[in-house]
Protein backbone atom coordinates (compact mmCIF):
# COMPACT_ATOMS: atom_id res chain seq x y z
CA UNK A 1 0.00 0.00 0.00
CA UNK A 2 1.55 3.37 -1.29
CA UNK A 3 2.26 5.75 1.80
CA UNK A 4 0.75 9.51 1.30
CA UNK A 5 3.90 11.83 1.10
CA UNK A 6 3.10 14.60 3.08
CA UNK A 7 3.35 18.29 2.98
CA UNK A 8 6.75 20.06 3.43
CA UNK A 9 5.12 22.90 5.43
CA UNK A 10 8.74 24.07 6.54
CA UNK A 11 9.59 24.78 3.20
CA UNK A 12 6.33 26.63 2.44
CA UNK A 13 6.89 28.33 5.20
CA UNK A 14 10.89 29.50 4.39
CA UNK A 15 9.29 30.65 1.01
CA UNK A 16 6.78 32.70 2.26
CA UNK A 17 9.31 34.64 4.77
CA UNK A 18 11.29 35.45 1.20
CA UNK A 19 8.67 36.38 -0.36
CA UNK A 20 8.16 38.93 2.39
CA UNK A 21 11.38 39.74 2.93
CA UNK A 22 12.10 40.35 -0.97
CA UNK A 23 8.58 42.31 -0.55
CA UNK A 24 10.18 44.38 2.30
CA UNK A 25 13.29 44.75 0.91
CA UNK A 26 11.62 46.26 -2.22
CA UNK A 27 9.70 48.15 -0.60
CA UNK A 28 12.60 49.74 1.58
CA UNK A 29 14.51 50.35 -1.93
CA UNK A 30 11.79 52.38 -3.16
CA UNK A 31 11.02 54.82 -0.22
CA UNK A 32 15.36 54.90 -0.31
CA UNK A 33 14.85 55.94 -4.12
CA UNK A 34 11.90 58.26 -3.06
CA UNK A 35 13.70 59.83 -0.48
CA UNK A 36 16.86 60.47 -2.36
CA UNK A 37 14.76 61.87 -5.18
CA UNK A 38 13.04 64.54 -2.95
CA UNK A 39 16.71 64.94 -1.41
CA UNK A 40 17.97 65.59 -4.53
CA UNK A 41 15.11 68.15 -5.60
CA UNK A 42 14.83 70.02 -2.27
CA UNK A 43 18.42 70.75 -2.30
CA UNK A 44 18.51 71.48 -6.29
CA UNK A 45 15.80 73.90 -5.76
CA UNK A 46 17.04 75.65 -2.85
CA UNK A 47 20.60 75.98 -4.51
CA UNK A 48 18.29 77.37 -8.03
CA UNK A 49 17.10 79.95 -5.67
CA UNK A 50 19.95 81.30 -4.09
CA UNK A 51 21.91 81.65 -7.32
CA UNK A 52 18.98 83.45 -8.06
CA UNK A 53 19.92 86.03 -5.74
CA UNK A 54 22.97 86.50 -6.47
CA UNK A 55 24.53 83.76 -4.33
CA UNK A 56 26.99 81.32 -5.23
CA UNK A 57 27.51 78.08 -3.59
CA UNK A 58 30.67 76.30 -5.27
CA UNK A 59 34.45 76.00 -4.31
CA UNK A 60 35.39 78.05 -7.20
CA UNK A 61 33.43 81.15 -5.91
CA UNK A 62 35.96 81.35 -2.78
CA UNK A 63 39.47 80.66 -3.78
CA UNK A 64 41.53 83.53 -4.40
CA UNK A 65 42.15 84.46 -7.60
CA UNK A 66 46.29 83.90 -9.02
CA UNK A 67 48.43 86.15 -8.57
CA UNK A 68 51.93 87.13 -9.69
CA UNK A 69 54.68 85.07 -7.85
CA UNK A 70 56.75 88.57 -7.70
CA UNK A 71 53.92 90.09 -5.83
CA UNK A 72 52.73 86.89 -3.70
CA UNK A 73 53.87 87.05 0.26
CA UNK A 74 53.93 83.46 0.15
CA UNK A 75 56.43 83.22 -2.72
CA UNK A 76 59.42 85.10 -1.25
CA UNK A 77 62.32 82.98 -0.33
CA UNK A 78 62.10 83.22 3.16
CA UNK A 79 58.74 82.57 3.53
CA UNK A 80 57.91 79.92 0.61
CA UNK A 81 60.74 77.69 2.46
CA UNK A 82 59.65 77.69 5.87
CA UNK A 83 55.58 77.19 4.40
CA UNK A 84 57.16 74.13 2.85
CA UNK A 85 58.58 73.08 6.21
CA UNK A 86 55.78 73.54 8.08
CA UNK A 87 53.32 71.65 5.05
CA UNK A 88 56.26 68.80 6.20
CA UNK A 89 58.13 69.15 2.72
CA UNK A 90 61.85 70.06 2.54
CA UNK A 91 62.48 73.28 1.27
CA UNK A 92 65.09 72.01 -2.08
CA UNK A 93 63.88 69.01 -3.10
CA UNK A 94 66.73 66.32 -1.85
CA UNK A 95 68.14 69.14 0.25
CA UNK A 96 67.80 69.43 4.28
CA UNK A 97 65.76 72.67 4.38
CA UNK A 98 66.25 75.31 7.15
CA UNK A 99 63.53 77.14 8.45
CA UNK A 100 64.60 80.71 8.74
CA UNK A 101 61.08 81.73 10.35
CA UNK A 102 61.32 80.19 13.37
CA UNK A 103 60.84 82.71 15.23
CA UNK A 104 60.37 81.19 18.25
CA UNK A 105 60.72 83.13 21.95
CA UNK A 106 59.19 80.21 24.33
CA UNK A 107 61.89 77.66 24.58
CA UNK A 108 63.03 75.12 26.80
CA UNK A 109 61.34 73.58 29.94
CA UNK A 110 58.00 76.00 30.30
CA UNK A 111 58.40 76.37 34.16
CA UNK A 112 61.06 78.89 32.66
CA UNK A 113 58.27 81.01 30.53
CA UNK A 114 57.28 84.45 31.67
CA UNK A 115 54.07 84.00 33.05
CA UNK A 116 52.92 87.48 33.98
CA UNK A 117 52.02 89.40 30.43
CA UNK A 118 50.71 92.38 30.24
CA UNK A 119 47.20 92.42 29.43
CA UNK A 120 45.78 96.06 27.47
CA UNK A 121 42.26 94.68 28.66
CA UNK A 122 42.96 95.38 31.85
CA UNK A 123 45.45 98.33 31.32
CA UNK A 124 48.37 96.21 32.71
CA UNK A 125 51.91 96.56 31.24
CA UNK A 126 54.71 93.83 30.44
CA UNK A 127 57.03 93.43 32.94
CA UNK A 128 60.53 93.32 30.51
CA UNK A 129 62.66 92.28 33.66
CA UNK A 130 60.88 88.80 33.60
CA UNK A 131 61.97 88.25 29.69
CA UNK A 132 64.94 89.15 30.83
CA UNK A 133 65.45 87.03 33.35
CA UNK A 134 63.82 84.05 31.41
CA UNK A 135 66.47 84.61 28.26
CA UNK A 136 69.42 84.12 30.77
CA UNK A 137 67.87 81.16 32.62
CA UNK A 138 67.42 79.10 29.65
CA UNK A 139 70.61 80.29 28.34
CA UNK A 140 71.93 78.65 31.31
CA UNK A 141 70.53 75.38 30.45
CA UNK A 142 72.03 72.45 28.40
CA UNK A 143 69.79 73.38 25.59
CA UNK A 144 70.37 77.14 25.93
CA UNK A 145 74.18 76.43 25.57
CA UNK A 146 73.63 74.67 22.22
CA UNK A 147 70.66 76.69 21.35
CA UNK A 148 70.34 79.61 22.95
CA UNK A 149 69.59 83.08 22.30
CA UNK A 150 72.27 86.26 22.08
CA UNK A 151 73.61 87.26 25.33
CA UNK A 152 75.14 90.77 25.85
CA UNK A 153 78.80 90.72 28.07
CA UNK A 154 77.57 92.56 30.51
CA UNK A 155 73.58 92.98 32.00
CA UNK A 156 71.95 95.82 31.00
CA UNK A 157 68.57 97.46 31.29
CA UNK A 158 65.88 94.57 30.61
CA UNK A 159 64.64 96.33 27.13
CA UNK A 160 68.13 96.27 25.94
CA UNK A 161 68.80 92.62 27.14
CA UNK A 162 65.51 91.37 25.68
CA UNK A 163 66.63 93.27 21.82
CA UNK A 164 69.91 91.89 22.33
CA UNK A 165 68.19 88.37 22.95
CA UNK A 166 66.56 88.62 20.03
CA UNK A 167 68.66 89.98 17.77
CA UNK A 168 69.67 86.47 16.56
CA UNK A 169 66.86 86.87 14.51
CA UNK A 170 67.99 90.08 12.83
CA UNK A 171 68.80 88.91 9.71
CA UNK A 172 65.36 86.71 9.10
CA UNK A 173 63.28 89.68 10.42
CA UNK A 174 64.61 91.98 7.48
CA UNK A 175 64.11 89.14 5.16
CA UNK A 176 60.23 88.94 6.33
CA UNK A 177 60.02 92.83 6.03
CA UNK A 178 61.16 92.69 2.21
CA UNK A 179 58.25 89.92 1.77
CA UNK A 180 55.79 92.02 3.31
CA UNK A 181 56.36 94.63 1.10
CA UNK A 182 54.32 92.46 -1.54
CA UNK A 183 51.01 93.66 -2.54
CA UNK A 184 49.29 90.14 -1.96
CA UNK A 185 48.76 86.52 -0.35
CA UNK A 186 47.84 83.67 -1.95
CA UNK A 187 48.80 80.33 -0.04
CA UNK A 188 50.40 77.84 -2.47
CA UNK A 189 47.58 74.66 -1.08
CA UNK A 190 45.05 72.61 -2.80
CA UNK A 191 42.16 75.51 -2.26
CA UNK A 192 40.19 73.01 -4.31
CA UNK A 193 40.62 69.90 -1.37
CA UNK A 194 38.69 72.53 0.91
CA UNK A 195 38.30 71.60 5.20
CA UNK A 196 40.96 68.87 4.26
CA UNK A 197 43.63 71.84 3.35
CA UNK A 198 42.30 73.72 5.87
CA UNK A 199 43.52 70.77 8.63
CA UNK A 200 46.78 70.48 7.14
CA UNK A 201 47.22 74.41 7.48
CA UNK A 202 47.53 74.16 11.80
CA UNK A 203 51.56 74.01 11.39
CA UNK A 204 51.43 77.15 9.82
CA UNK A 205 48.93 79.06 11.88
CA UNK A 206 51.71 77.89 14.93
CA UNK A 207 54.24 79.37 12.76
CA UNK A 208 52.51 82.70 12.47
CA UNK A 209 51.40 82.84 15.79
CA UNK A 210 55.05 82.27 17.12
CA UNK A 211 56.17 85.32 14.86
CA UNK A 212 53.47 87.63 16.35
CA UNK A 213 54.95 86.60 19.80
CA UNK A 214 58.30 87.56 18.96
CA UNK A 215 57.23 90.77 16.80
CA UNK A 216 55.15 91.91 20.32
CA UNK A 217 58.02 91.16 22.20
CA UNK A 218 60.67 93.24 19.93
CA UNK A 219 58.42 96.40 19.86
CA UNK A 220 57.15 96.62 23.60
CA UNK A 221 61.16 96.17 24.18
CA UNK A 222 61.68 99.27 21.79
CA UNK A 223 59.39 101.12 23.06
CA UNK A 224 60.71 100.86 26.69
CA UNK A 225 64.32 101.90 24.81
CA UNK A 226 62.60 105.39 23.79
CA UNK A 227 62.39 103.68 20.19
CA UNK A 228 59.27 104.57 19.10
CA UNK A 229 60.27 105.09 15.28
CA UNK A 230 61.41 101.59 15.05
CA UNK A 231 58.22 100.14 17.14
CA UNK A 232 55.74 101.80 14.42
CA UNK A 233 57.76 100.33 11.83
CA UNK A 234 57.66 96.66 13.40
CA UNK A 235 54.06 97.11 13.77
CA UNK A 236 53.34 97.95 10.06
CA UNK A 237 55.39 94.73 9.63
CA UNK A 238 53.01 92.93 11.60
CA UNK A 239 49.75 93.90 10.10
CA UNK A 240 51.10 92.79 7.08
CA UNK A 241 51.85 89.48 8.20
CA UNK A 242 48.78 89.28 10.02
CA UNK A 243 47.20 90.14 7.02
CA UNK A 244 48.58 87.41 5.13
CA UNK A 245 45.89 85.21 7.28
CA UNK A 246 42.61 87.05 5.73
CA UNK A 247 43.39 85.20 2.34
CA UNK A 248 42.48 81.56 2.85
CA UNK A 249 38.45 80.59 2.67
CA UNK A 250 38.56 78.71 6.11
CA UNK A 251 37.17 80.42 9.51
CA UNK A 252 40.06 78.89 11.46
CA UNK A 253 42.67 81.08 9.35
CA UNK A 254 40.39 84.14 10.40
CA UNK A 255 40.02 83.22 13.79
CA UNK A 256 44.25 82.77 13.97
CA UNK A 257 44.51 86.58 12.54
CA UNK A 258 42.19 87.93 15.23
CA UNK A 259 43.88 86.41 17.88
CA UNK A 260 47.30 87.66 16.24
CA UNK A 261 45.35 91.15 16.47
CA UNK A 262 44.93 90.80 19.57
CA UNK A 263 48.17 90.20 20.56
CA UNK A 264 49.06 93.79 18.53
CA UNK A 265 47.44 95.87 20.64
CA UNK A 266 48.92 95.50 23.23
CA UNK A 267 52.47 97.50 22.54
CA UNK A 268 49.62 99.97 20.96
CA UNK A 269 48.06 100.59 24.67
CA UNK A 270 51.69 100.49 26.48
CA UNK A 271 52.73 103.52 23.84
CA UNK A 272 49.87 105.15 24.52
CA UNK A 273 50.33 104.98 28.42
CA UNK A 274 53.35 105.86 28.55
CA UNK A 275 52.75 109.01 25.93
CA UNK A 276 54.98 107.61 23.52
CA UNK A 277 53.67 107.98 20.48
CA UNK A 278 54.23 111.03 18.83
CA UNK A 279 51.42 113.24 16.67
CA UNK A 280 52.45 111.69 13.05
CA UNK A 281 53.20 108.02 14.99
CA UNK A 282 49.92 108.65 16.02
CA UNK A 283 47.65 109.46 12.70
CA UNK A 284 49.64 107.07 11.29
CA UNK A 285 48.65 104.21 13.86
CA UNK A 286 45.00 105.43 13.71
CA UNK A 287 44.81 104.62 9.93
CA UNK A 288 47.22 101.31 9.84
CA UNK A 289 44.01 100.30 12.63
CA UNK A 290 41.34 101.43 10.24
CA UNK A 291 41.89 98.93 7.85
CA UNK A 292 40.74 96.19 9.77
CA UNK A 293 37.19 95.64 9.51
CA UNK A 294 36.65 92.22 10.95
CA UNK A 295 32.74 92.96 10.80
CA UNK A 296 32.73 92.79 6.57
CA UNK A 297 35.36 89.97 7.22
CA UNK A 298 33.09 88.03 9.40
CA UNK A 299 30.38 88.06 6.48
CA UNK A 300 33.23 86.72 4.08
CA UNK A 301 34.16 83.94 7.05
CA UNK A 302 30.93 82.37 6.78
CA UNK A 303 30.29 82.44 3.51
CA UNK A 304 33.77 80.49 3.03
CA UNK A 305 32.43 77.99 5.74
CA UNK A 306 29.24 77.27 4.65
CA UNK A 307 30.91 76.70 0.91
CA UNK A 308 33.19 74.83 1.99
CA UNK A 309 30.65 72.58 4.19
CA UNK A 310 28.32 72.04 1.25
CA UNK A 311 31.60 70.89 -0.80
CA UNK A 312 32.23 68.60 1.82
CA UNK A 313 28.71 67.18 1.86
CA UNK A 314 28.95 66.66 -2.25
CA UNK A 315 31.98 65.20 -1.96
CA UNK A 316 30.95 62.50 0.65
CA UNK A 317 28.31 61.63 -1.38
CA UNK A 318 30.36 61.09 -4.41
CA UNK A 319 32.61 59.07 -2.85
CA UNK A 320 30.66 57.76 0.17
CA UNK A 321 33.46 58.21 2.98
CA UNK A 322 34.59 60.95 5.34
CA UNK A 323 37.84 62.22 5.15
CA UNK A 324 39.49 62.50 9.04
CA UNK A 325 42.51 63.42 10.26
CA UNK A 326 44.44 61.23 12.36
CA UNK A 327 46.44 63.18 14.13
CA UNK A 328 48.02 67.13 13.45
CA UNK A 329 50.84 65.96 10.93
CA UNK A 330 50.26 67.33 7.48
CA UNK A 331 48.94 64.22 4.95
CA UNK A 332 48.07 62.00 7.28
CA UNK A 333 44.06 61.44 6.54
CA UNK A 334 41.79 58.33 7.63
CA UNK A 335 38.84 58.02 6.72
CA UNK A 336 34.91 56.42 7.33
CA UNK A 337 33.13 54.69 5.22
CA UNK A 338 29.30 55.77 3.94
CA UNK A 339 29.08 53.37 1.73
CA UNK A 340 25.54 52.12 3.02
CA UNK A 341 24.46 55.95 3.48
CA UNK A 342 21.66 56.72 1.20
CA UNK A 343 21.79 60.07 -0.65
CA UNK A 344 19.27 61.47 1.11
CA UNK A 345 21.32 62.19 4.01
CA UNK A 346 23.75 64.23 2.23
CA UNK A 347 21.22 66.32 -0.29
CA UNK A 348 19.37 67.61 3.07
CA UNK A 349 22.51 67.80 4.83
CA UNK A 350 23.41 70.77 2.44
CA UNK A 351 20.14 72.09 2.66
CA UNK A 352 20.34 72.03 6.60
CA UNK A 353 24.03 73.98 6.60
CA UNK A 354 22.61 76.42 4.19
CA UNK A 355 19.36 77.14 5.82
CA UNK A 356 21.63 77.25 9.16
CA UNK A 357 23.78 80.14 7.77
CA UNK A 358 20.66 82.41 5.91
CA UNK A 359 18.33 82.00 8.93
CA UNK A 360 20.85 81.60 12.21
CA UNK A 361 24.51 83.18 11.09
CA UNK A 362 23.70 85.96 8.62
CA UNK A 363 21.60 87.48 10.81
CA UNK A 364 24.12 88.04 13.89
CA UNK A 365 25.64 90.69 11.65
CA UNK A 366 24.80 94.33 10.01
CA UNK A 367 27.63 94.88 7.72
CA UNK A 368 25.51 98.21 5.98
CA UNK A 369 25.34 99.49 9.51
CA UNK A 370 28.34 98.03 11.29
CA UNK A 371 26.51 96.24 14.42
CA UNK A 372 26.73 93.02 15.64
CA UNK A 373 23.90 91.21 17.58
CA UNK A 374 24.03 89.39 20.73
CA UNK A 375 20.26 89.72 20.72
CA UNK A 376 20.02 87.29 17.69
CA UNK A 377 22.35 84.99 18.22
CA UNK A 378 20.41 84.45 21.55
CA UNK A 379 17.11 83.61 19.50
CA UNK A 380 19.09 81.33 17.54
CA UNK A 381 20.42 79.21 20.41
CA UNK A 382 17.27 78.71 21.60
CA UNK A 383 15.70 77.71 18.11
CA UNK A 384 18.43 75.35 18.21
CA UNK A 385 18.20 73.87 21.18
CA UNK A 386 14.30 73.59 20.13
CA UNK A 387 15.09 71.58 16.93
CA UNK A 388 17.76 69.21 19.11
CA UNK A 389 15.05 67.52 21.02
CA UNK A 390 13.07 66.58 18.07
CA UNK A 391 16.23 64.54 16.44
CA UNK A 392 16.68 64.60 12.57
CA UNK A 393 19.64 62.88 11.17
CA UNK A 394 19.39 65.57 8.77
CA UNK A 395 19.87 68.49 11.18
CA UNK A 396 22.44 66.47 13.39
CA UNK A 397 25.76 68.31 11.94
CA UNK A 398 24.20 71.36 11.08
CA UNK A 399 23.05 71.34 15.07
CA UNK A 400 26.01 70.07 16.15
CA UNK A 401 28.70 72.21 14.59
CA UNK A 402 26.31 75.66 15.27
CA UNK A 403 27.96 76.84 18.70
CA UNK A 404 31.44 76.64 17.42
CA UNK A 405 30.44 78.67 14.04
CA UNK A 406 27.94 80.99 15.91
CA UNK A 407 29.93 81.92 18.97
CA UNK A 408 32.96 82.44 16.48
CA UNK A 409 30.91 86.33 15.67
CA UNK A 410 31.93 87.17 19.51
CA UNK A 411 35.64 86.85 18.92
CA UNK A 412 34.96 89.26 15.34
CA UNK A 413 33.68 91.77 17.46
CA UNK A 414 35.11 91.79 20.87
CA UNK A 415 38.78 92.08 18.87
CA UNK A 416 37.20 95.02 16.44
CA UNK A 417 35.70 96.83 19.58
CA UNK A 418 39.05 96.75 20.64
CA UNK A 419 40.51 98.00 17.26
CA UNK A 420 37.81 100.90 17.43
CA UNK A 421 38.68 101.85 20.96
CA UNK A 422 42.37 101.95 19.81
CA UNK A 423 41.80 104.44 16.98
CA UNK A 424 39.85 106.94 19.73
CA UNK A 425 42.39 106.71 22.24
CA UNK A 426 44.83 107.44 19.58
CA UNK A 427 42.64 110.52 18.13
CA UNK A 428 42.32 111.31 22.18
CA UNK A 429 46.00 111.18 22.87
CA UNK A 430 46.49 113.96 19.29
CA UNK A 431 44.23 115.80 21.22
CA UNK A 432 46.21 116.10 24.00
CA UNK A 433 49.19 116.64 22.44
CA UNK A 434 47.42 119.82 20.91
CA UNK A 435 45.49 120.85 24.08
CA UNK A 436 47.39 119.92 27.11
CA UNK A 437 44.46 117.85 28.26
CA UNK A 438 41.93 115.24 26.94
CA UNK A 439 38.27 116.76 25.77
CA UNK A 440 35.18 117.05 27.49
CA UNK A 441 33.62 114.82 24.57
CA UNK A 442 34.38 112.67 22.01
CA UNK A 443 32.53 114.66 18.93
CA UNK A 444 35.64 117.53 18.98
CA UNK A 445 38.31 114.68 17.61
CA UNK A 446 36.77 114.62 14.03
CA UNK A 447 37.63 115.25 11.68
CA UNK A 448 41.21 117.03 12.77
CA UNK A 449 41.99 113.91 15.17
CA UNK A 450 40.35 111.35 13.30
CA UNK A 451 37.86 111.19 9.58
CA UNK A 452 35.22 109.61 11.58
CA UNK A 453 34.42 108.36 14.97
CA UNK A 454 33.82 104.56 15.13
CA UNK A 455 30.46 104.14 16.76
CA UNK A 456 29.67 101.03 19.54
CA UNK A 457 29.20 98.23 16.94
CA UNK A 458 26.76 96.58 19.48
CA UNK A 459 24.36 99.02 19.50
CA UNK A 460 24.90 101.14 16.47
CA UNK A 461 25.46 104.28 19.20
CA UNK A 462 28.21 106.90 20.07
CA UNK A 463 30.95 105.08 22.11
CA UNK A 464 31.01 105.77 25.39
CA UNK A 465 33.44 108.76 27.11
CA UNK A 466 34.20 110.43 30.18
CA UNK A 467 37.06 112.13 31.75
CA UNK A 468 38.33 111.31 35.00
CA UNK A 469 39.34 113.11 37.79
CA UNK A 470 42.86 112.12 37.98
CA UNK A 471 43.78 113.63 34.13
CA UNK A 472 42.08 110.27 32.43
CA UNK A 473 39.81 108.83 30.64
CA UNK A 474 36.81 105.96 30.65
CA UNK A 475 36.58 104.83 27.13
CA UNK A 476 34.76 101.87 26.56
CA UNK A 477 31.65 99.97 24.43
CA UNK A 478 28.59 98.01 25.80
CA UNK A 479 30.02 94.58 25.52
CA UNK A 480 28.27 91.77 24.37
CA UNK A 481 25.58 92.07 27.69
CA UNK A 482 24.56 95.10 25.63
CA UNK A 483 24.32 96.93 29.51
CA UNK A 484 26.17 100.15 30.48
CA UNK A 485 27.95 98.64 33.32
CA UNK A 486 29.93 102.75 33.54
CA UNK A 487 33.32 101.41 31.99
CA UNK A 488 33.77 98.09 34.22
CA UNK A 489 35.22 94.77 33.48
CA UNK A 490 34.34 91.57 34.92
CA UNK A 491 37.03 89.09 35.42
CA UNK A 492 36.62 85.21 35.17
CA UNK A 493 37.94 82.79 38.38
CA UNK A 494 41.26 82.61 36.42
CA UNK A 495 42.06 86.46 36.30
CA UNK A 496 41.04 86.64 32.42
CA UNK A 497 38.43 89.43 31.32
CA UNK A 498 35.05 88.09 30.77
CA UNK A 499 34.08 88.91 27.10
CA UNK A 500 30.59 88.07 27.94
CA UNK A 501 30.48 90.39 30.70
CA UNK A 502 30.94 93.92 32.01
CA UNK A 503 31.80 96.41 29.44
CA UNK A 504 34.69 96.51 26.47
CA UNK A 505 37.13 98.86 27.73
CA UNK A 506 40.15 100.69 25.94
CA UNK A 507 42.20 101.78 29.86
CA UNK A 508 43.31 105.26 31.02
CA UNK A 509 46.36 105.67 30.35
CA UNK A 510 48.98 106.61 33.35
CA UNK A 511 48.78 110.28 34.32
Amino acid sequence: MNEVQKPRSGGRILSRLLMVLAFLLGLVALLVLEENGRGRREWGNYRRAAEARGERLDMASVIPPAVPDNQNFFCASIVAEAFRHSMGADATPGAHSTDRMNFRIYRGDSGLWPTHGGSWQRGKSTDLKEWQRYFKAFNGTSEGKTNGFPEAARAGTPAADVLFALSGYDAALEELREAASRPSARMPISYEDGFEAAGKLLPWFSKSKACAQFLQLRILAELEKGQSDRALEDIRLYLRVTDSLRTPPFLISHLVRIAMLSIVLQPVYEGLSRHQWSDAQLAELEQELSKEDLIADFQSAMNEEKVCALDAFEKERLTREIKTGEDLSPNKMGSVSLRWMPSAYFYQSQLAFARMHRDWIAPLVDPAHRIVAPAALRRAEAEVQARARHYSPYQAQALMVFPAIANSVQKFAVIQAGLDLARVACALERYRLAHGDFPESLEVLAPQFIDKLPHDLINGRPLLYRRTEAGGFVLYSVGWDETDDGGRVILNKGGSVDSKKGDWVWPSPVN
